[in-house]
């Protein structure tokens, strides 16, 4: 065990055959809610193993099992699907509020998936295992690549079908988000007063605030150049992690002294172009975002209080980790 805490990867004979396998690493589920309201929608569900599958086939000469007791089924019980395919309360008589409801859906619960696999790179990371970092990098590219693909969906609503429901929407606008705000956040895009807009929620505020204040993903990268003795300037180590990242000339010289060596051996060249492979397909998600909200509203003010359109535009203009961006003109 490293002085991480984060366990290492050894490869194990196991079996006649002297089969190696692989010692998983260790998975973080990260807090974004109140846990304990969590583990309240947990219904327990019997395990099952390969032998009790193989005898299941055998009783049931490989057809479906169709018969349960009670009043459900383990599938149900298993994701809960009873509580999700619940949450798609139409409150107008617009035909499209179902397809924006459940898109939605789907978007946050990308959110969610991504937050996970980005959480556990930044734990890798920090444990100094760039390899099992790498590993996770095509998973939260192709989640980005789906989440694009959601607004592909909304952008078949049309101007006239959206204001058949808008006004039911309030002030309610996806700015309010708390699971887009922690990948945001995770990213390294700090804002104090988006964050605040969950203060209010005791079972959501203590999580919020805790990644406001904690580095991000990028922050621990950089801490790792700098554990692998290259130059990072202090005020890039050690600073208000809460603050907006400001570009850092002697980070963009890190990251060109580390992009000198743009071999597959380099294992923080591979990471520095991984992380721009993140940020490259966030960016084509947020530009997806802008065009389909003009396409359907086009510069109307925005429901929860922006401009719409107007507050979109410097959205899609942030770019994640700019100095990977900026070295690019030094190469």
């Amino acid at each position: 065990m490293p002085k991480s805490g984060v366990p290492e990867v050894e490869a194990v004979a196991c079996g006649s055959n002297n089969r190696r396998m692989a010692t998983p690493r260790k998975r973080v589920i990260p807090e974004v809610r109140n846990p304990a309201l969590e583990l309240s929608l947990v219904k327990p569900i019997a395990t099952g193993d390969n032998q009790q599958r193989a005898a299941t086939v055998q009783n049931t000469d490989g057809e479906p099992l169709v018969a349960f007791e009670g009043s459900s089924n383990p599938y149900l019980e298993h994701q809960r699907n009873d509580l999700l395919l619940s949450l798609q309360h139409m409150r107008s008589e617009g035909h499209d509020e179902m397809v924006f409801m459940c898109m939605t859906h789907c978007k946050e619960l990308s959110f969610k998936a991504i937050h996970y696999e980005l959480a556990n790179m930044q734990v890798r990371i920090r444990g100094d295992d760039v390899v099992g970092a790498l590993q996770l990098v095509p998973r939260v590219r192709t989640l980005l690549e789906f989440l694009g693909k959601t607004w592909d969906v909304l952008s078949t609503i049309t101007p006239h079908e959206f204001n058949q429901f808008r006004n039911t929407l309030g002030i309610a606008s996806g700015q309010q988000s708390y699971m887009y705000r922690h990948v945001e956040f995770i990213l390294g895009n700090k804002s104090i007063p988006l964050a605040r807009a969950h203060a209010n929620n005791p079972d959501v505020w203590p999580y919020m605030e805790r990644a406001l204040n904690s580095p991000s993903l990028y922050d621990d990268v950089l801490a790792l150049l700098h554990r692998r003795d290259i130059a990072v300037p202090p005020e890039a180590l050690a600073r208000d992690w809460s603050a907006p990242y400001v570009p850092n000339p002697g980070v963009e010289a890190a990251w060109l002294w580390v992009y000198g060596d743009p071999t597959p051996e380099n294992d923080l060249y591979r990471l520095g172009e991984a992380l721009m492979d993140i940020a490259d397909v966030f960016s084509q998600y947020r530009w997806r975002h802008f065009v389909s909200v003009e396409r359907i509203l086009g510069f109307k003010p925005g429901t929860g209080g922006s401009a719409g359109v107007g507050w979109l535009r410097s959205v899609v203009d942030h770019r994640f980790f700019p100095e990977l961006w900026s070295v690019r003109t030094q190469l």
